[in-house]
């Protein structure tokens, strides 16, 4: 039987990645009684362990678009690329690219709902630290783009013309700083960008501990469990675990990659997909630049965190359960070296899956029915950024106040219901 969490004001957050603390801090400050559930410690089994830290302001649009269909090959693994989309998966994955190829077509659309959420990410993040007294783990300092050879330029100018048809602040990038990444590489031909409105945070992690522990401090519980399935009980929601069953007035999905079978029980089609992403690490390393790095033409991106680097690449359709590919950490390493890093050719890495839906907007609602099933999932690669505007808009739609933005984009319903799906009649 399940065991019932007293009070009308009790609610469930499933999932304690970085988006899933941040919204049981947000909820418990409401005065809700918040159970965080989790198989693991805040930020250490999903894709906010491996973030690579980068408070991206800048990335406005969503990435389906034309231009990226006509040009895809480009991207692939094959071409010197970071997509892998292995030929095994190319039956599975069919709808969930049929959906991808008809989001490009709506980018224009799809930049306006997302745009507002990422503009003001840094901003919430920092406030939402400074709340729970760990600013110290933001940095503003913005991050840097670059490209070499001979069309460095040329990609400057235009990476120029479309950030200011989006809006987003540019500077020009230090010369000194451009010279030690030219020496670096040994390259004399460089040209950079600055996006100073961005930022990056030391630690992903301890960004996700510090929103569980503010959240504990204001009444919240963590439990550890897997949680195995969700499911209507008359008029409460059944969270089956590991270690067996409760039931709650209101739930939060927010699993990331393994979300679609928690929400199909409410009638939700979540086509998430795990875009997968790799990481490696360089201990005591000096950083070039006080923020990330974006090596343009080389698809990775470098950011400085507490005592290390951290580099991530990669974007891979392999499936969520398939196992980590060796070779990629290991191009990964190359490529740094050949960026100028003191980088060994074997060490520790990390794979993890990005939860990401085909338009590469967030689900962000309540479930249809009369149960208070609420959902944050396909946050993609903008987790950590989305994270503090994320759980504002959750305590507002929990608290039956009118979001501060418009949530009907990022309604999961976009994608259809489940097939047959009835909702189940509340008890007389």
């Amino acid at each position: 039987m399940a065991q019932p969490l007293a009070g009308k004001d009790e609610i469930a957050v499933l999932g304690a990645g970085v988006v899933g603390c941040a919204i049981a801090y947000a909820l418990a400050k409401t005065g809700r009684r918040v159970v965080l559930i989790d198989r693991a410690a805040p930020a250490t089994a999903g894709a906010s362990f491996g973030n690579v830290g980068h408070i991206a302001t800048e990335q406005l649009q969503p990435l389906p678009s034309p231009r990226l269909l006509l040009g895809f090959w480009r991207e692939l693994q094959v071409f010197g690329g970071p997509l892998d989309i292995p030929l095994r998966r190319a039956i599975s994955l069919s709808p969930w690219v049929a959906r991808f190829v008809r989001a490009a077509f709506r980018q224009r659309a799809n930049t306006r709902h997302l745009a507002p959420l990422v503009a003001c990410a840094a901003d919430r993040l920092e406030h939402q630290l400074k709340e729970i007294g760990r600013s110290s783990l933001l940095r503003r300092n913005g991050h840097y783009a670059v490209w070499f050879g001979p069309n460095a330029a040329g990609s400057v100018a235009a990476q120029l013309q479309a950030a200011g048809q989006l809006g987003i602040a540019t500077a020009a990038v230090p010369d000194e700083l451009l010279k030690r990444v030219a020496v670096a590489a040994n390259e004399p031909r460089v040209s950079a960008l600055w996006f100073p409105k961005s930022a990056h945070v030391l630690d992903p992690r301890l960004v996700a501990e510090a929103f569980s522990s503010a959240a504990s401090q204001l009444g919240a519980t963590l439990r550890g469990a897997s949680i195995r399935h969700v499911r209507p009980l008359g008029e409460r929601i059944e969270i089956i675990t590991d270690t067996g069953s409760l039931s709650v007035r209101s739930a939060v999905v927010c699993t990331g990659a393994w979300s679609r079978p928690l929400l199909a029980a409410f009638g939700l089609h979540a086509p998430l997909e795990a875009e997968r992403g790799y990481h490696v690490e360089l201990p005591d390393h000096e950083a070039l630049a006080d923020g990330p790095v974006l090596y343009a033409d080389h698809r990775v991106v470098v950011t400085p965190m507490a005592a290390r680097l951290r580099a991530s690449s990669y974007l891979e359709f392999a499936g969520l359960d398939a196992p980590p590919d060796p070779r990629k950490p290991a191009r990964l390493r190359a490529r740094l070296r050949h960026l100028g890093y003191q980088c060994p050719a074997d060490g520790p890495s990390w794979m993890g899956p990005r939860p990401t839906l085909p338009d590469y907007l967030p689900g962000i609602g309540r479930a249809p029915g009369p149960h208070e099933l609420f959902y944050a999932v396909g946050h993609q690669h903008l987790g950590l950024t989305l994270a503090a505007v994320t759980a504002d808009l959750m305590a507002e739609l929990v608290s039956g106040q009118t979001p501060r933005f418009n949530l009907a984009p990022f309604d999961l319903l976009r994608f259809g219901t489940r097939t047959g799906f009835r909702p189940e009649p509340l008890a007389a």
